[in-house]
């Protein structure tokens, strides 16, 4: 290298929806720099897609949402990349890889990376390494093909450019360096003075700021907007299963505190979970942390390290130290990932649980790590507590403790039925792990466990989901088993308002469940809409039909209620009637659309092929949609 010349900086973009792809591409930024290997680490929203051309080498790490969705990050680098005035020679310069993380139980398994890398080849860049597909489904998650993909891409780009690694592809630097440079600093203030800028505020504006400033400094970790778009206070909790039947599914209804809410049918709200009290006080006493201490944690002006957050992610307001963990680090639920492991052997004073801990960390005990943590989902407080020599600075596990996430939840009622409220309907999770510890969904067990009577301030943003609102004129075929049910409780409800005002077309509807008594949700709603003229009338040319899978010895599922009515889904079909299919991601969206296909073959008397094309068609016309969650 000349003297003078500054070394080249391997650019790595990232666009995440939850925050795994952002987790592995600060992994890749690690990995490039203890090669010796400078790094840029941008969000794809934050680079200028006019300038890739200009780039010799591009790292993509991106994640596929939904039925195959791009996350909202890259929608404008996408709608940029697929503009036809774009040559085939563009990006001819262009060096590039493609790592995308997906889900295999989904149809479209890595839609994002796989279209990104054909798209980039079709412009003219070439790739140095072939795609990676990471798969959740994977016994080690993505990693399982991140650690493989990351050495061959460390070979690759030698070869191209020997001058990335000055000494070679293998060669690690110590990473003791850089355990000293954690991403955030925090500063402490005088409680006295904390406490009294907050006197005056009211409580909706306070936990506005404190969720704003808490979250803040978690950016490159979360999707969306800081502030919460409004406040929801708990107004009813009501069981919809049968007590004893092993499910426990809740209708819950929320009122806004402030300000209004707005929302269509289809659409989904994001909720702040609260945390178990007991939990945070136990990590906060783990890491001998003082509660009461009044902080602001900010970005590290750390010029050499362009890793850092974006320096405008700093805390506006001081907070109390116990409401930040509160906020934005999840102690209790979510498992730490690889690099946690990491940073505690760096602080662990024990010799055999340093030696654990960096074993666990490297690509041999990967594995091994899996089965421990996360295969027995463990939280963060247990894996402090299974090592209590490691006492990490407050810095890093701001940076290394998984950020508290909002949790989704399709919308099951219409906001012109239920003006300033939002109506959900939760399935309340909860399992046994290998090693038979009893775990609970953090947001469903908080939420059921709400009194409404005493229910505080609930964090809430909106958002569209993956069924778009529907005008009236256009008839419907919903499929919605089990809490898959939830988005068209909201349908029928705005459908049966739009029909006192004017002509609606029909709506079919199929529900599922495992057995009458004990969890046929909204069983009297559906029954008094599907009679009397009612939105699901056979008057009105709709109907309702119910598959219960264990009240008979052969199981039943919706897609046999379907095939049972092929006449009318054909006939609705024909009059371009839409499909909005909604619920558990496992089988039933592709043994949905199987049933179609048989039906369309069978009602439409055309072969196989054509009916699977057929309903391509429907697809790319917008009228078949899919919105599933594991």
């Amino acid at each position: 290298m000349v003297m003078g010349e500054k070394p080249k900086k391997l650019l790595i973009l990232y666009a995440s929806e939850t925050g795994n792809a952002i987790d592995a591409a600060e992994r890749l930024g690690r990995e490039a720099e203890r090669r010796g290997c400078p790094v840029l680490l941008l969000s794809v929203d934050d680079f200028d897609p006019s300038s890739l051309p200009d780039q010799e080498i591009v790292i993509f790490v991106v994640s596929t949402t939904g039925q195959g969705d791009n996350p909202d990050s890259i929608k404008v680098f996408w709608k940029f990349l697929l503009q036809r005035n774009l040559t085939q020679n563009w990006l001819s310069r262009v060096n590039y890889a493609v790592f995308g993380l997906g889900d295999s139980g989904y149809q479209k398994y890595n839609f994002v990376a796989k279209k990104l890398d054909k798209r980039l080849s079709d412009l003219g860049a070439t790739a140095v390494a072939e795609r990676g597909l990471g798969d959740d489904q994977h016994p080690s998650g993505y990693e399982g093909a991140l650690d493989p993909w990351m050495s061959t891409l460390w070979k690759a780009l030698y070869q191209k450019d020997p001058k990335l690694f000055p000494k070679g592809p293998e060669l690690m630097t110590s990473n003791m360096s850089l355990m000293d440079q954690p991403k955030v600093q925090t500063t402490y203030h005088d409680v006295a003075k904390g406490t009294s800028n907050f006197s005056s505020i009211p409580d909706v504006k306070l936990l506005e700021m404190q969720i704003q400033s808490t979250r803040f400094i978690l950016a490159g970790k979360l999707s969306g907007k800081y502030s919460p778009e409004c406040f929801l206070k708990m107004v009813k909790n009501d069981p919809l299963s049968k007590a004893g039947s092993g499910k426990d599914v809740r209708h819950f209804e929320f009122e806004a505190v402030s300000p209004s809410i707005e929302y269509e049918v289809g659409d989904v709200v994001h909720i702040l979970p609260g945390q178990d009290a007991a939990a945070v006080d136990a990590f906060i006493k783990r890491c001998n942390l003082n509660p009461e201490s009044y902080i602001r944690v900010q970005a590290n002006d750390n010029k050499e390290n362009e890793q850092s957050y974006d320096l405008r992610n700093t805390l506006k307001v001081p907070v109390r130290l116990k409401t930040f963990v509160e906020l934005a680090m999840d102690v209790a639920s979510a498992s730490p990932r690889r690099y946690f492991f990491e940073v505690m052997s760096y602080f662990a004073t024990a010799e055999h649980e340093k030696e654990r801990l960096q074993y666990f960390a490297s690509p041999e005990g990967r594995d091994d790590l899996y089965e421990y943590n996360q295969k027995e989902r463990r939280t963060v407080l247990e894996v402090l507590d299974d090592f209590p020599s490691v006492q990490m600075p407050f810095e890093w596990l701001v940076q290394v403790v998984p950020p508290l996430k909002t949790r989704a939840f399709s919308i099951s009622s219409s906001h012109s039925a239920h003006p300033n409220q939002v109506h959900l309907t939760v399935s309340v999770v909860s399992w046994t792990t290998p090693y038979k510890r009893k775990r609970t969904g953090l947001c469903s067990s908080w939420l059921a466990e709400l009194d409404p009577q005493k229910s505080g301030l609930i964090p809430a943003w909106f958002q569209k989901g993956s069924l778009p609102s529907p005008p009236p004129s256009l008839p419907l075929i919903l499929i919605g088993p089990g809490t898959g049910c939830a988005p068209f409780r909201g349908f029928v409800e705005e459908r049966t308002l739009q029909s006192q005002s004017g002509p609606t077309a029909p709506i079919l509807f199929f529900f599922g469940c495992r057995n009458e008594e004990n969890d046929f949700l909204y069983r009297d709603f559906w029954l008094f809409h599907s009679q009397k003229g009612g939105v699901l009338s056979e008057e009105k040319g709709g109907g309702f039909f119910v598959a219960f899978s264990r009240d008979q010895q052969q199981k039943v599922y919706v897609q046999h209620k379907m095939r049972e009515e092929s006449f009318k889904i054909w006939n609705l079909l024909t009059e371009g009637a839409a499909v909005y299919v909604a619920g558990s991601a496992n089988k039933m969206p592709s043994d949905v659309l199987l049933a179609f296909e048989e039906i369309v073959s069978k009602e439409g008397g055309v072969p196989k092929e054509a009916a699977v094309k057929w309903l391509r068609a429907l697809e790319k016309a917008g009228k078949y949609h899919v919105e599933a969650w594991s």
